[in-house]
């Protein structure tokens, strides 16, 4: 529905809800492409609030809560973590909202579930635009120090430690404390279950496999790092970020949003 924010809850399997933000202010006589946002660990869909008012003029935006995040229903520390289980999430997610094609647009850990769900179902995803994305890589959690502080803590907690340093020196004091509250709402199993399974997101392998175009955003510290792999996604750039940020999606977001509207114009 053109000219609204409509909310609603997808049953993906049974006990397992996931919270959808659908935003549609493009005019009503138009039919505009459709931009998937996947938010980051510890996130919600909320995340985004800084993107939204620069996209939805333009396009239609579904935000989901990835399963165990935001509204969505937390999951049990046991539980355990698949790509496969949240790329199927993306999959129902779009189906529900009848998006046959969409730009996907992912922050932080997001970024590898993006692009599995670019490998796994080429056809659902026109373009991808991956910001702040951490190495393709990931070792199983043996950050014990890291989980004890969640369990003994809580998530605030554990974003307070190091929150500063994420966002930069360019975020206010105000700022850090809004991210480090809006992080800490996760629910500890969710946290606890998800900082164990990380490993699940070693897609080095399959990366020559992306076919769809794909913009890199990343910190300008790291475009080494990143630049390791990111040659690998055949029709892929990268972009640097300036400052000193790791969560660009967060710090930066106005000047990654008007990067990723130029590159979504272009291949379109």
């Amino acid at each position: 529905m053109s000219g609204a924010a409509v909310k609603y809850y997808l049953e993906v399997e049974p006990d397992v809800r996931i919270a959808v933000t659908l935003d549609d202010f493009t005019d009503p006589w138009t039919t505009p492409e459709t931009v998937l946002m996947l938010h980051g660990n510890s996130e919600s869909a909320a995340a985004w609030f800084a993107w939204v008012p620069l996209f939805a003029r333009r396009y239609r935006i579904i935000r989901p809560d990835m399963r165990g995040f935001g509204n969505s229903t937390p999951m049990r520390e046991d539980y355990r973590w698949s790509l496969a289980r949240l790329v199927a999430d993306l999959v129902a997610v779009c189906r529900r909202q009848e998006a046959a094609c969409v730009h996907v647009v992912a922050a932080k850990i997001s970024c590898q579930i993006a692009l599995k769900f670019a490998i796994d179902h080429p056809d659902m995803v026109r373009s991808l635009t991956l910001v702040g994305p951490p190495p393709p890589v990931r070792e199983l959690a043996t950050r014990v120090p890291s989980l004890d502080l969640v369990r003994q803590h809580g998530v605030e907690a554990w974003a307070r430690a190091n929150m500063a340093e994420r966002l930069g020196a360019s975020m206010p004091p105000e700022a850090v404390e809004w991210w480090t509250r809006f992080m800490g709402r996760t629910p500890v199993s969710t946290q606890l279950g998800f900082m164990q399974h990380l490993a699940i997101f070693d897609i080095e392998a399959e990366l020559g496999s992306v076919t769809q175009p794909t913009l890199v955003l990343a910190p300008e510290q790291s475009l080494d790092e990143v630049a390791a792999w990111q040659h690998n996604i055949p029709a892929s750039r990268l972009v640097g970020v300036p400052g000193n940020s790791y969560h660009v999606a967060a710090s930066h977001a106005e000047f990654c949003a008007a990067q990723t509207i130029r590159f979504i114009e272009e291949v379109s």
